[in-house]
């Protein structure tokens, strides 16, 4: 069946108008609460749809609520990526947001609220109204938590719902917002190999607006630290492999980098990863799939691996359908054991 350019036009305004209307209840909500003070969070160590995604939410909310004054932190400090995109836009990160002062907490990108690490506590026994935008897999406990939750597991990134919140509110999107939006989905779609139409639909809005896009994707490649390098190293070097109904899994251990560990092992022909490592009594684990493994077991890592692990840890986890996290407390070897009976469960 062929469609024609103006019902593909009205399919996709109607899927982005169900979340974009949603923004109408958080400035109804804001209003209500005659709000003067929000702090905007990110997950720790936050990439760029996170930093990004914040920093456009905060650029829109005063231009239509000028009278608001906003904060926006990520705890424990943004990626080491992050921190280098920062520059190219005039946004300001604090290092202890007013949590106790603010008016309304703005969770962005941010699946639970473990991701927030020592600000989780502060939440928790906050009440204040608590505003959640997301495009993983929702959570339970988090939407217990929120007043609002906006959760858009088609969106590619959390930067394309916040281009709807423009679209939706006719605001004009400026060079700076353009440029961190643009930022935002390239990173999290993998230099747009993760792209849906809808995806590619806003990317050509934005360079209309002024972003050039091959000088974008090159502030996204930095060369690699020899830290990390080695970490990668020594995750190889770790790596029990275990074969699951013709699939390859890699268990690995590292105290940083899980994430990069676990894309790395990816990359060299693992279908599932996972990277565990153990920081102030803690853990965190990254787990990565292929696509193909996604594709044919219907495997949804932040959902259906993520979640129970962390309900397991006595933490929380959650993530999208190929690169998903879990913060929590226990021993590196349960963590393997209940990672690939979860996996056999499922196949």
């Amino acid at each position: 069946m062929i469609i024609s350019v103006k019902v593909f036009k009205s399919l996709y305004d109607k899927t982005i108008r169900k979340t974009a209307m949603q923004f109408k209840k958080i400035l109804n909500l804001l209003a209500q609460i005659n709000a003067n003070l929000i702090s905007i969070l990110c997950h720790h160590n936050a990439d760029p749809d996170a930093i990004f995604s914040a920093y456009a939410m905060s650029t829109l909310l005063k231009v239509i609520m000028p009278q608001l004054k906003i904060e926006v932190a990520a705890a424990q400090g943004a990626s080491k990526l992050s921190t280098h995109l920062i520059n190219q836009i005039p946004l300001e990160l604090v290092d202890m947001p007013s949590l106790e002062k603010a008016d309304a907490i703005l969770l962005v990108d941010t699946n639970t609220i473990h991701q927030l690490e020592e600000w989780k506590t502060l939440i928790e026994e906050s009440n204040k109204p608590i505003i959640v935008i997301d495009h993983h897999a929702t959570h339970p406990d988090t939407e217990n938590l929120a007043s609002i939750y906006i959760a858009d597991e088609e969106a590619s990134s959390t930067c394309e719902i916040i281009y709807d919140f423009f679209k939706e509110s006719k605001m004009p999107i400026s060079e700076n917002v353009a440029l961190a939006l643009f930022l935002g989905i390239a990173y999290d779609t993998k230099h747009f190999a993760l792209a849906t139409s809808r995806t590619f639909r806003v990317v050509a809005d934005l360079v209309k607006t002024g972003v050039n896009a091959k000088g974008a994707l090159s502030l996204l490649s930095m060369p690699m630290d020899l830290s990390e390098r080695i970490a990668r190293l020594r995750a190889v070097q770790r790596t029990k492999i275990k074969k699951l109904d013709g699939y390859l899994l890699a268990l690995s251990h590292l105290s940083t980098y899980q994430a990069s560990a676990a894309r790395a092992l990816i990359y060299i022909g693992a279908d599932v990863a996972v990277v565990a490592g153990e920081k102030n009594g803690s853990l965190r684990i990254s787990i990565r799939a292929n696509e193909d493994f996604f594709k044919q077991t219907k495997i949804h890592l932040g959902r259906d691996i993520a979640k129970p692990l962390g309900e397991y840890l006595d933490g929380m986890g959650g993530g999208h359908p190929t690169a998903a996290g879990v913060n929590g407390k226990g021993d590196i070897e349960s963590v393997f054991t209940k990672c690939v009976n979860l996996i056999k469960e499922r196949i």
